[in-house]
């Protein structure tokens, strides 16, 4: 952590004015709160002395207008398109770094220079191999079970081999419990793979790089050797760079939550590969796979428009538009420009459902309904696109995902951790159940 950091976190938000909340509650009695303001973004209400003082709660289904924590690691503007992490925008970190140097920077908060870049490359490298055990632990699985299933049990299990990193109070421990999992995740999801199409496990190889040693654990078999393809290795590290954090999300939000009850590292990071399972959620890529099979031919594509554009047909199109960003996904921006390199890398344009999927992204960069709605092609869109050209196949797009996104909650749990404000999570309710009542017995019942 850096000084700045450091200081940041002593001084938190700072309070910028306050709102009076009037006649509120049963007391009838005015009552003041303070607003605070952050570096960017906007103000927010502090009602952390609001049941105090009034005797109610506020109701925020999906939480969507309330801040759970502070801090300092990824920022959104979804009206302008922007995403930084640590304040670097995505697009510079894609053009000029690296999945490693990101992952220093979410950790640590500033960019390594050239030693710190090599011993932080270096201390992960040598983190990959799993226990051997680990191996042993796979054959309790169905060959068809699906990946992330079993990388909700192989992950959680890490605890279980990893005794001397799971003191949470120890920030030694907390340095090398992150370190083997953002080491070990490809590897885990590499082997999850690998069982599912009964081929044997590849060991990682130091002598590789983050992206490439992932690929190589994919795609190797002991018979013959593999050479990773560099452009396919760019590309999936700049997979990995855009999908690392993405500020308070579902999953991101899930790891915070278990770690906030003093849960281990491996046991919360288990609960975030759940959370992102959701088709809502880290599916979505997937489900661009999905629909496009529904699509099924490049003639049925103006029949599918219409669809999506009938308010009362269930049909969306999916990979399009965001929850968060009203403009142009930022990050769908830079993988637009690596699919097409991919796919021409690797020549496959011709291939069905890419066909179809280039002349969906032509329709809704064009057609006025879909750029009137800021319905853009997203990140979800590309990547689904890229990991099937790679011959990625499509159950195992939302574990690429968790070996990206492993990071970013490692960076948030470590964050939370060593935030004195941070309480146990525990969301309050409107109960709209029975009033009490009394028992009755069984043959009393009507």
């Amino acid at each position: 952590m850096t000084q700045t950091d450091a200081a940041a976190t002593a001084n938190g938000p700072q309070q910028k004015d306050t709102v009076t909340l009037a006649e509120a509650g049963s007391n009838a009695e005015p009552i003041e709160l303070p607003v605070l303001s952050g570096t960017i973004g906007p103000d927010v209400i502090d009602i952390r002395t609001l049941y105090g003082g009034t005797g109610m709660f506020t109701y925020d289904p999906g939480y969507t207008s309330t801040a759970s924590c502070e801090s300092r690691i990824t920022f959104i503007d979804g009206d302008k398109g922007e995403l930084l992490y640590r304040g670097y925008p995505i697009e510079q970190l894609a053009e000029s770094s690296d999945f490693l140097e990101v992952c220093y920077l979410l950790l640590y908060g500033e960019l390594p220079n050239a030693e710190q870049s090599a011993k932080f490359s270096n201390d992960v490298t040598y983190h990959t191999m799993v226990h051997e055990q680990v191996n042993l632990f796979f054959r309790g699985f169905r060959r068809d079970a699906h990946p992330m299933a079993v990388m909700v049990g192989v992950v959680g299990a890490l605890s279980a081999f990893y005794h001397d990193s799971s003191d949470i109070e120890d920030p030694y421990q907390r340095m090398v419990a992150s370190y083997r999992l953002i080491a070990k995740m490809p590897t885990i999801a590499a082997m999850a793979f690998k069982f599912s199409i009964g081929q044997p496990f590849i060991y990682p190889r130091n002598d590789l790089n983050y992206a490439e040693n992932f690929l190589h654990m994919m795609f190797a078999v002991p018979c013959e050797p593999y050479r990773v393809n560099p452009i396919l290795a760019k590309a999936m590290d700049l997979i990995l760079i855009l999908h690392a954090d993405h500020e308070q999300n579902a999953s991101t939000s899930t790891v915070r939550l278990a770690g906030s009850s003093g849960a281990n590292p491996f046991a919360c990071t288990a609960a975030g590969i759940a959370s992102l399972w959701g088709p809502a959620h880290g599916g979505a890529n997937e489900a661009v796979l999905k629909m496009l099979e529904e699509i099924d031919s490049h003639d049925r594509i103006p029949e599918f428009i219409d669809r999506a554009k009938d308010k009362d047909d269930p049909f969306r199109l999916m990979g399009f538009g965001h929850r968060v960003y009203k403009n142009y996904d930022p990050r769908a921006k830079i993988m637009r420009e690596t699919c097409h390199e991919v796919l021409d890398e690797l020549g496959v344009h011709d291939e069905p459902l890419l066909k179809i999927a280039l002349e969906l992204e032509k329709i809704a960069l064009q057609d006025e309904y879909f750029v009137e709605r800021n319905l853009y092609p997203n990140v979800d869109f590309y990547s689904g696109i890229i990991l099937r050209a790679m011959g990625i196949p499509r159950r195992l797009f939302t574990a690429v995902f968790a070996v990206a996104r492993t990071v970013g909650w490692i960076a948030q749990w470590s964050e939370m951790i060593e935030d004195p404000s941070q309480k146990i999570g525990r969301p309050r309710q409107i109960y709209t159940g029975p009033a009490r009542r009394d028992f009755v017995s069984i043959d009393q019942r009507s």
